[in-house]
């Protein structure tokens, strides 16, 4: 990557701002990052793909993230046309719940409700995990991640702590170090004070406790398989089934929410990605005279008749 190249994809991301102050705590830093950093870095550089609707996989066991009631017929994968979540999934404390049962109960009307995706608002994480395709520019001293969707840029600070006070962003305040082989993200202060508020397409709610570890490791198929196997059962492949004939590596990344104004315990879930070897593709959200929910004309200015 050329230096003019490099300085144009941090002068777009610096125009995600950062919003109100807040406190959170502050989580350490690694104690060992000299000894992490003396082991070979994987390559994660390069474009992922993943095509999964909704997108998280489940776990083997455990407590997991909250799936459709709705499926489709036939397949029984979840119906993407109708996003009726699990309300009754124990991580969810009651009041979570009844969010979640509220957003369903308009699925089920036929109203799609709005979320960070249908009306163009910065997705946080880990609902960015929607986005099918994702590339990654790994940095000696940052991590950036761009998105396919509505040209989203995410930064990932390497071998540093989060500040004693974090000013909540769009994305959070995310920190990385490599543990071997496995490159960790540790992110905290997502912004709470804004629209649509959520963590998946089913709504579930979130709060300023909001903490997301993600772990990165390139993995065989064979390591894979059986979270692939979970996904084919679980989400429906907008981009076809996965390709028996590749050969590559995948990209596997197991994260764990931590949320104790929101859930009643830790829970994981994971995204398994294919490298993209094509093109970056980018679908960009705009405004327009077309409103997403309900089927109406969006409220945009308008006169009935010429005022001049």
């Amino acid at each position: 990557m050329s230096a003019q190249h490099y300085l144009l994809l941090v002068t777009m991301a610096a125009a995600v701002i950062p919003a109100s102050a807040q406190q959170v705590v502050r989580t350490a830093a690694p104690a060992n990052i000299g000894a992490q950093n003396a082991a070979p870095v994987p390559d994660f550089s390069g474009i992922w793909r993943h095509g999964n609707l909704p997108w998280f996989i489940p776990p083997a066991s455990g407590p997991g993230p909250v799936t459709n009631l709705s499926r489709e017929k036939g397949t029984g994968v979840s119906d993407y046309g109708s996003l009726v979540g699990d309300f009754k999934n124990p991580i969810l404390q009651p009041w979570a719940a009844d969010v979640v049962k509220k957003k369903g109960e308009l699925s089920l009307a036929g109203i799609t409700f709005p979320s960070p995706s249908n009306t163009c608002w910065p997705e946080p994480v880990p609902y960015i995990f929607k986005h099918a395709a994702m590339q990654m520019l790994q940095l000696p001293d940052q991590i950036v991640m761009l998105f396919n969707e509505n040209h989203e840029v995410r930064h990932v600070r390497m071998n540093e702590p989060h500040p004693a006070e974090v000013k909540p962003s769009w994305h959070g305040d995310a920190v990385g170090h490599y543990e071997g082989d496995t490159l960790v993200i540790d992110t905290l202060g997502i912004r709470t004070d804004r629209p649509f508020a959520m963590i998946d397409l089913f709504g579930t709610p979130y709060t300023e406790k909001l903490h997301v570890v993600e772990r990165y490791r390139l993995v065989d198929y064979e390591d894979a398989k059986d979270a692939m196997q979970r996904g084919t059962k679980e989400n429906r492949r907008a981009g076809g089934p996965y390709d028996p004939n590749y050969k590559d590596k995948y990209l596997q990344v197991l994260f764990t929410i931590e949320d104790e104004g929101a859930f009643t315990t830790p829970w994981s879930a994971t995204m398994i990605y294919l490298r993209e070897r094509g093109e970056f593709p980018e679908g960009v959200c705009a405004e327009n005279r077309f409103s997403f929910h309900n089927n109406k004309d969006a409220d945009f200015p308008h006169a009935d008749k010429q005022d001049f």
